[in-house]
């Protein structure tokens, strides 16, 4: 829960020297009588998260194992005692108390695997991973709820022979002493095989598993494939899995342990690193047959194709109309691991991967601290008042909720933003406001390290928000073509960074539904994995996202009349004067008022000017889209083939250079993005693979060493960029 107290906050403001030391003291007490009346409480609607998937698992989801459950609220885990538990579990809730202020459990979630445990099959847990911390949060919230405690399947490597020791007694399945990494273990036939039965026997003696699973690093993809492959040779009759989603205030800055002294390091910058104590949120999820997703067939796994198939017909030859397909990513489960697998087997696992890595990612709760930085980081990068901020978190809150997402936080308003601002503050420039020193102004800092944090925070936002920010981009990358061909547009007021126009843009154009949603296609193609459900269409994706433009108010239907209704003697719409080969689907139901075949198009709902939910939906996609746009200019300075590692380490040093030397959107140059860059890079073609001496090596492709294709690429992913 949000502290009420401001006290971090306002000594924050003192250390960093402000103009008015003194006045500064009672802008906490000034700010909290000022919006007193504006929303007294948060937290007054909670939604239902973490159903299972009405397309893939429609029996699970109607068991409703926790419908008859009343309310129960939320459990805080550092209120158990010595009375509730026993050898290690007093001693991590005495950690975790010293490190957190709360660790929220919400009891309605709690109930349901009560009742899961009790039917039969082996529960398998599954996150996201994002700390080390994880993997001791769920196994302890397991325990004190007097659930089977699971055995963990992690990656972390130890060569201590005693600590080794400690781990496996506490259930940690670790990886081989020998220095090498998952990857190269995977490789190893003789590991591969004693894993795979290690699941089995675990599964088939009714032993609890933990996974951890995420489609941007590739990692998990092996363990499912086993529990699937257990569940398909009659090992067990089935598996309930159950993803869990882990939510911090601010996540605990940590390194992976290799040893006694590394892990003691850890814990020690656990209860040292922070003088303000965060918060986290657990959400366990509805659980669901694996049996019912894969053997029905209800899981989609057909119609994959390359991304460079999909994409690099209109990336180089101007082709108007998108592919349709969906993006294959073979590499989540590639084929050196689990050679025995058939094709169809490691296209089911890499498709229950992907579902369980979006269902994770839904089923996470919004903290406090990640409203607070996507506003700064997207909407008011170059400062905001404290009062206009609070009014955005109000308005921000109301939009997650509407879009049934939970938050981890409660309490007054004030209070709320004064809790995230605290832990923030390292990350923040503070200063007293000119004009009425009462309200003070706030702004992220220019750093390197400043802007990551936030973006960090911030990135749960995205995936809130993914479906307007696709259909935004869509819509910017439009305008974007109607002004450089003349449209009919006209510039007034201010500063256009782009082009060096300053004025203000005013588009009075009707945006083609049909080429609006092509656009959003070819976004949609980009997306990194997790965004969006295997088992939903990329072109259904791209009608959503067009549709929650027109629902969230910043698109609006506009009837277009035929040629002949009107005095125009040609047959073409006169909103699509530059159609050049419209896609043949149907519009979605939200027009079904309209005829079959009619040209649908849609303005803007403020046509004098640009909405600002636009550019800041635009911005949430800006960090990704941004380091392709870097990445593919910086090919040239690439001498290679050089091995992966290798190569992704010198396509990270350019995306920061690049970054430093604008002094800005450092967001756009983290190890994450770096990753994803390189992996969507490879999956376009760009960057060739090759096996060389037992190691993966990555080129530039012939294809993109001409300097006309990397401009044709990277002209297709700035369409889409809005700065």
């Amino acid at each position: 829960m949000a502290q009420e107290s401001g006290y971090g906050f306002t000594e924050a403001l003192i250390s960093q020297g402000t103009q008015q030391k003194r006045p500064a003291l009672s802008w906490g007490s000034k700010i909290k009588k000022k919006l007193k009346t504006v929303a007294p409480y948060l937290g007054k609607f909670r939604p239902s998260v973490g159903q299972c998937c009405h397309q893939c698992t429609p029996d699970s989801l109607g068991k409703k194992l926790g419908q008859t459950i009343p309310s129960l609220g939320f459990h805080n885990l550092l209120s158990v005692n010595e009375t509730h538990t026993r050898l290690v579990g007093w001693v991590l809730l005495k950690v975790f108390g010293s490190v957190f202020c709360s660790v929220q459990v919400n009891l309605n979630h709690m109930a349901p695997l009560h009742r899961a445990s009790k039917q039969g099959a082996s529960l398998v847990y599954v996150c996201v991973p994002q700390s080390i911390v994880d993997y001791a949060l769920i196994p302890l919230v397991l325990f004190c709820h007097n659930l089977r405690v699971p055995y963990t399947l992690c990656h972390l490597q130890t060569h201590n022979n005693w600590f080794r020791s400690v781990l496996q007694r506490l259930g940690v399945v670790l990886l081989p002493p020998d220095p090498i990494t998952e990857q190269e273990a995977e490789t190893d036939n003789l590991y591969s095989s004693v894993m795979t039965s290690l699941v089995g026997e675990l599964l088939c003696e009714g032993q609890v598993l933990s996974v951890c699973v995420s489609g941007e690093s590739w990692r998990g993809g092996q363990w499912l494939a086993r529990i699937r492959l257990a569940v398909r040779e009659g090992v067990v009759p089935d598996v309930h899995l159950v993803p869990v989603g882990i939510s911090y205030d601010c996540v605990p800055n940590t390194s992976t342990p290799v040893g006694l002294l590394s892990t003691l390091r850890c814990v020690f910058s656990l209860l040292c690193g922070n003088r303000q104590r965060s918060s986290v949120r657990i959400h366990f999820a509805q659980p669901f047959s694996l049996k019912e997703m894969c053997d029905t067939g209800k899981c989609r796994v057909d119609g994959g194709r390359p991304l460079q198939d999909l994409l690099l017909p209109t990336i180089l030859h101007n082709r108007s109309d998108a592919i349709f397909g969906q993006r294959t990513m073979s590499w989540i489960l590639p084929p050196r691991y689990l050679p025995e697998l058939c094709q169809s087997e490691r296209d089911l696992s890499i498709a229950l991967t992907l579902h369980l890595t979006y269902s994770t990612m839904s089923c996470m709760a919004v903290m406090s601290t990640s409203l607070v930085s996507c506003l700064l980081l997207h909407k008011h990068r170059k400062g905001v008042c404290l009062s206009v901020l609070c009014r955005d978190v109000a308005w921000l809150l109301e939009e997650i909720l509407f879009r049934n997402r939970d938050v981890g936080f409660g309490g007054s308003l004030v209070g709320v933003v004064y809790h995230s601002l605290t832990l923030l503050t390292p990350h923040l420039t503070l200063a007293a406001h000119p004009k009425d020193r009462s309200d003070p102004l706030i702004a992220p800092h220019p750093s390197l390290s400043a802007t990551l944090s936030l973006s960090r925070h911030s990135q749960i936002l995205t995936h809130t928000f993914i479906h307007e920010a696709v259909g935004a981009c869509a819509v910017s990358a439009m305008l974007c073509e109607v002004a450089g061909c003349g449209g009919s547009s006209r510039i007034r007021g201010e500063e256009i960074k782009g082009d060096e126009v300053r004025g203000e843009m005013e588009f009075d154009v009707a945006l083609c539904q049909d080429e609006l949603t092509e656009r959003a296609l070819q976004l949609t193609h980009l997306l990194p994995p997790g965004y969006i459900p295997p088992c939903q269409s990329s072109h259904g994706f791209a009608l959503d996202a067009v549709d929650t433009l027109v629902r969230c108010g910043i698109l609006v239907m506009e009837e277009v009349k035929s040629a002949s209704h009107t005095n125009v003697p040609s047959d073409t719409p006169i909103c699509d004067f530059w159609r050049k080969g419209a896609l043949t689907w149907s519009a979605s139901d939200d027009h079904s008022d309209c005829e079959e075949g009619e040209a649908r198009s849609f303005k803007l709902s403020q046509p004098s000017q640009c909405p600002e939910l636009l550019f800041f939906l635009c911005s949430l996609m800006a960090g990704y889209l941004r380091a392709l746009c870097w990445a593919t200019k910086g090919l040239d300075l690439l001498d290679t083939p050089l091995p992966e590692a290798v190569c992704l380490g010198q396509i990270h040093s350019h995306l920061c250079y690049t970054a430093q030397r604008d002094r800005g959107h450092y967001e756009s140059c983290s190890e994450e993005v770096a990753r994803v860059t390189v992996r969507t890079l490879t999956d376009l073609g760009v960057l060739v693979e090759d096996q060389q001496r037992g190691c993966v090596f990555l080129g530039v492709s012939p294809l993109f060493q001409q300097t006309d294709n990397r401009q044709k690429l990277h002209s297709f992913v700035s369409q889409f960029l809005y700065d």
